[in-house]
C-alpha cells in the first residue's frame, strides 16, 4: 500500500480543516457568505466571514483562500482580535502546505497553535497539533511527527466536544500504522468511528472504512478487504466527496498492480477522469504518471506516448497558472518576516527611548530636588547654628541656675530638718503624757505625723540633687534587702488589713545598699498606699544570666494612660491621694528613677486599670 503512504496528507489536511458533508455544500455555502459580505457591518463577524470563506475555497483555489486570509488577518491585528488573528494564520498554514513549501507551513501552523493556546482554544490546538504532525511527517521527521500526533491525541481525550479526536485517530493510524499492535489498531478505529457517528461525520466514516480494509488486507483477507475498499471509494463518490476519493483510488491502484494490473489500470483511470472533472490538478498529474510508468514498464508505446504527452500538458497548465497568479507566496512570507523584525525592533526603539525620556525627567526631577534640597539645607544650617548657640547660652544659664538652686534647696533642707525634728519630737513628749483628753491626743498625733512627712520630705529633697557618681557602691545582698524592706512594711500593711507576699532567692549586685533599699521601700510603700483595704501586694526576684529584675506588683486603682508619661517627673502632677487618704508629695519615683539609673540599670511600669486592676513597677538592675 505504498500509495497511501506517499499521498495522505493533502486529502487529510482537507478533511481535518473543513469536515464538510459534500464539496457542493462547501461551494454553496461559499457564494452564500461571499454575497453577504456587504451587509456584515460588525468588524469582527466580518473578520470571521473572511476566514470561512478562505477555508471554503482552498480546494477550488488556494489564491481564493491566500486572498481571503491575508484581508482577515489585516483587519484582525487592526482590531487587535486574536481569535480572528489565528484563524488567519491557520489558513496561510494551508495554503503553504498545498502548494508544497512545508517549512513555511510549518510556520505558520506553528505560530497558529501558539497563538490558539493563549485563547485557551483547545479544539484548534489538537487541530493544529495535528496538521503540524503531517507536515513534519512530509518531512520526514517522522519522531517529531509522532511527538504531536501524541500531543494532539493527549489534548483531543480532554475535550467535551471531541469531533477531531476521530480524525487525529484516523490521521495518526494512516501515517504510522507500525506503531500501533493489531489490538490497538482495533480499539481505535472502533473509537474513532464511534466520535464519527456520534457527530454524524460522513466524511471521517468512510475514510474509517479505509483504515478498515487496510486492515483486513494486512490480515490475508483480500478478497473482503479490496471489497470494503472498493465500496468505501464508491460511497465516497456518491457522496461527491472527490478530494477524500482520490487517495483511495491511488492507494487501491497501487496495490492491485502486482496482481492484476488491468484492476490497477482501471482505478487509475477512474482517478484521472474525477480529478480531471473537478480541476485536482495535482492527482491529474499523479494518475497520469502512475498510468504513464505502468504502460511504460508493459512496453505499450502509443498509451505510454499520449498519458506521456498528458503529463507535458499537466505541466504546462500548472507552470501557466504559476506565471499568471498574481500572488507571489514566498514573497509574502519573506516581506511578512521583515515587517515582523521591523516591528519587533520599533518595539525595542520605542521602548528604549521611552526609558530615555523617562530618565531624563527623572535626572532634570533629581536635579531640580537636589538644588532645592542645597538651599534648603543652607538655610537649616544658618538656622540650626543660630539655634545652637541660643541654646548653648539657655544650657550655661540653667546649669548656673540649676547650680544655685541646688545649693539654695540644700541649704533649706538642712535647715528645716532642726525645727522639724524638733516639732516631732516635742509632739512624741506630750504625747507620753497620761490622761490627756482625746482632742489633744488626736491633735498632737497628726503634728507628730505631719513631722515625720516633712522630714520625709526634707529627705528627698537632699537625696535628689545627690550626683550618681557620688554613690559608694559594695557588694549587696539583693535578697536580704527585700526581706528587710517587707519585714519593715510589714507593719504599714498591717494598717489596710493588706499583705505581702516576698518570692525572692539569693542575688547579689554591686551597688549602694541604702540607696536600693530606698527604691523597693518606695515602691513597696506606693503599693500600700494605692491598693484597697484587705489587698495582696506581691514582691518578686528573679536572676538572669546578666541582670535581676525586681517586680512590685498591686491590685490598686492602676495609672491612667494619660499619667503614664509624668510619673517620674520631679514635682509630677500626677499626684493622687492613697486609698486611705495618704498625700503624695511627687519625689518617690522621680528620686527611685535617679536611684536605679545611677546604678546602670532601669525601672518602669505596666498597667492597663481599663482592663485588670493594679499596677506592676520593675527595676532591672545588672549582675
Amino acid at each position: 500500500m505504498n500509495g497511501t503512504k506517499k499521498y495522505p496528507t493533502l486529502s487529510l489536511l482537507v478533511m481535518c480543516l473543513l469536515g464538510m458533508p459534500i464539496v457542493r455544500a462547501q461551494l454553496g455555502e461559499a457564494a452564500t457568505i461571499q454575497r453577504s459580505l456587504g451587509s456584515i457591518s460588525d468588524s469582527i463577524a466580518y473578520v470571521d466571514a473572511l476566514n470561512r470563506l478562505a477555508m471554503l475555497s482552498y480546494e477550488m483555489s488556494a489564491d481564493t483562500t491566500f486572498h481571503y486570509a491575508v484581508r482577515a488577518r489585516q483587519i484582525a491585528d487592526r482590531l487587535q482580535y486574536d481569535k480572528g488573528k489565528a484563524d488567519a494564520i491557520n489558513n496561510l498554514g494551508v495554503v503553504y502546505d498545498i502548494k508544497g513549501n512545508q517549512q513555511l507551513a510549518l510556520k505558520y501552523y506553528n505560530d497558529a497553535h501558539m497563538a490558539y493556546g493563549r485563547l485557551n482554544d483547545t479544539m484548534n490546538r489538537v487541530q493544529t497539533a495535528m496538521n503540524i504532525a503531517g507536515v513534519y511527517k512530509q518531512l520526514g521527521k517522522d519522531e517529531r511527527s509522532v511527538e504531536q500526533f501524541d500531543a494532539a491525541l493527549s489534548l483531543g481525550h480532554k475535550l467535551r466536544h471531541d469531533s477531531i479526536l476521530s480524525l487525529v485517530i484516523y490521521n495518526y493510524l494512516l501515517l504510522f500504522p507500525d506503531r500501533f499492535t493489531p489490538d490497538e489498531t482495533l480499539r481505535y478505529i472502533q473509537e474513532a468511528k464511534m466520535i464519527a457517528s456520534r457527530y454524524d461525520d460522513v466524511r471521517t466514516l468512510i475514510a474509517i472504512d479505509h483504515l478498515v480494509a487496510g486492515e483486513l488486507l494486512k490480515q490475508g483477507e483480500r478478497q473482503a478487504g479490496i471489497a470494503l475498499w472498493d465500496s468505501t471509494i464508491n460511497s465516497a463518490v456518491q457522496k461527491q466527496l472527490y478530494y477524500v476519493s482520490m487517495d483511495m483510488l491511488i492507494g487501491i491502484g497501487d496495490y492491485m498492480v502486482p496482481d492484476d494490473v488491468q484492476q490497477a489500470i482501471a482505478y487509475y483511470r477512474r482517478g484521472l477522469e474525477i480529478a480531471d472533472e473537478h480541476s485536482y490538478l495535482f492527482y491529474s498529474r499523479v494518475m497520469a504518471r502512475r498510468l504513464f510508468d505502468l504502460y511504460t514498464a508493459r512496453n505499450e508505446q502509443a498509451e505510454a506516448a499520449a498519458y506521456g504527452r498528458m503529463l507535458v500538458e499537466l505541466f504546462d497548465e500548472q507552470e501557466h497558472l504559476d506565471n499568471t497568479a498574481s500572488i507571489d507566496y514566498l514573497d509574502y512570507a519573506i516581506k511578512e518576516q521583515q515587517v515582523e523584525r521591523l516591528a519587533e525592533k520599533s518595539r525595542y526603539q520605542t521602548f528604549f527611548l521611552v526609558l530615555a525620556v523617562f530618565g531624563c525627567l527623572l535626572a532634570v526631577g533629581i536635579i531640580i530636588i537636589i538644588r532645592r534640597s542645597l538651599r534648603t539645607t543652607r538655610r537649616l544650617n544658618a538656622q540650626i547654628v543660630e539655634q545652637n548657640q541660643q541654646m548653648r547660652k539657655t544650657l550655661d544659664a540653667l546649669e548656673q541656675s540649676q547650680t544655685e538652686n541646688t545649693r539654695m534647696m540644700q541649704i533649706v533642707a538642712h535647715d528645716l530638718r532642726n525645727p522639724i525634728g524638733a516639732i516631732g519630737s516635742a509632739a512624741s513628749l506630750m504625747l507620753e503624757a497620761v490622761n490627756r483628753p482625746p482632742v489633744e491626743q488626736k491633735m498632737l498625733e497628726l503634728i507628730r505625723k505631719s513631722a515625720r512627712d516633712s522630714l520625709d520630705l526634707v529627705s528627698d529633697l537632699l537625696q535628689v540633687h545627690k550626683q550618681a557618681d557620688d554613690l559608694p557602691k559594695d557588694v549587696v545582698d539583693l535578697d536580704r534587702i527585700l526581706h528587710n524592706c517587707v519585714d519593715l512594711m510589714e507593719n504599714k500593711a498591717t494598717a489596710k488589713s493588706q499583705r505581702i507576699e516576698l518570692r525572692s532567692q539569693p542575688s547579689v549586685v554591686f551597688a549602694n545598699r541604702e540607696k536600693l533599699w530606698r527604691v523597693v521601700s518606695n515602691l513597696i510603700a506606693n503599693a500600700i498606699k494605692f491598693s484597697p483595704i484587705g489587698e495582696r501586694i506581691s514582691v518578686v526576684l528573679e536572676v538572669a544570666s546578666h541582670h535581676v529584675v525586681i517586680s512590685v506588683k498591686d491590685r490598686g486603682i492602676g495609672i491612667p494612660e494619660s499619667l503614664g508619661t509624668k510619673i517620674f517627673d520631679m514635682f509630677t502632677e500626677a499626684r493622687r491621694p492613697g486609698t486611705d487618704g495618704e498625700q503624695p508629695f511627687g519625689l518617690g519615683l522621680a528620686i527611685s528613677k535617679h536611684i536605679v539609673e545611677a546604678h546602670n540599670g532601669r525601672i518602669w511600669f505596666e498597667s492597663h486599670p481599663e482592663r485588670t486592676p493594679g499596677t506592676t513597677f520593675f527595676v532591672e538592675l545588672p549582675v
